[in-house]
């Protein structure tokens, strides 16, 4: 070997380099970490898996919709926070949908073109039909009473608006202002190109916001088995009167299914939907 010449000597070196690290990386390593799974966090490492009656019918760690087959809630549930990926809880599609605080305008469907809806469209929506599912308002900043962005685009000419369009609201919709600094807001026509106007979220005047922030919007993950105390409270009348309960009974389970923050002060208090579901289902 070592009369062997020098370029030779050191590309088999980087062979038997290679060799070793898959040997370690790719055999050894994912072995020894699957058997420490296996034996000290077994039910973790397989997923989390909750069974009842000898049939899997979710996991602690990812979310589920409570609906029928046409999508509706079931009312007899607690429901889950939304899903971002597709709208459905798929492990296999995870993600956010990468949105943020200044996407508010929607672009409309129109003849060859699809459409696409805003963040705030999405949760001015989900807001509205929380709302009518659970008896109070759906109301919120920035959102239209027809569950879409309250936004204009304004088109202004030396220093006065010539023309302004509530861009989210397609006609023959009736704008949710009539006027902006003295200008008659028009509904938007489906295909026409508002890009060059001014954009202007209009917040109105909602003086109170009863649907939780986790009820309109998805986790990062897009599969959050959890939501908050306050989405809980705001679910359990409409859950008790379909169960036939008191609120009481209903708010007791939630109580003994919520989780402290992680290590007492990361985070809020949450409630795991499944579980609680389950427990209600027991009773």
């Amino acid at each position: 070997m070592k009369h062997l010449p020098s370029p030779i000597r050191r590309h088999l070196a980087a062979v038997r380099a290679v060799l070793v690290l898959t040997v370690v990386t790719g055999i050894v390593y994912p072995l020894a970490v699957t058997g420490v799974a296996q034996a000290l966090f077994r039910h973790q490492a397989n997923g989390s898996l909750i069974e009842r009656n000898g049939r899997v019918v979710g996991s602690s760690l990812i979310g589920q919709s409570f609906t029928d087959a046409a999508g509706a809630p079931i009312r007899r549930y607690f429901q889950s926070r939304p899903a971002a990926p597709g709208h459905v809880y798929d492990p296999t599609s995870s993600g956010a949908g990468n949105l943020g605080p200044e996407d508010v305008v929607d672009t409309l469907p129109a003849p060859g073109r699809n459409g696409r809806t805003s963040l705030l469209t999405q949760v001015c929506a989900r807001s509205l039909a929380v709302g009518r599912l659970e008896g109070v308002s759906g109301a919120r900043p920035f959102c239209t009473p027809g569950g879409v962005g309250a936004v204009l685009k304004v088109f202004p000419a030396t220093g006065a608006a010539t023309r302004v369009v509530s861009v989210n609201q397609a006609c023959p919709a009736a704008p949710f202002v009539p006027r902006y600094q003295g200008v008659r807001v028009e509904c938007a026509r489906p295909g026409e190109d508002y890009s060059a106007g001014r954009t202007v979220p209009v917040r109105g005047t909602v003086a109170r916001v009863a649907v939780p922030p986790d009820a309109v919007t998805a986790g990062a993950s897009g599969l959050d088995p959890h939501i908050s105390v306050a989405y809980a409270v705001l679910q359990a009348p409409r859950v008790a009167r379909a169960r036939g309960r008191t609120v009481e009974r209903v708010m007791d389970l939630v109580r003994r299914h919520t989780v402290g923050p992680w290590l007492g002060y990361v985070g809020s208090p949450v409630v795991n939907v499944l579980e609680l579901n389950l427990a209600l289902d027991e009773e």
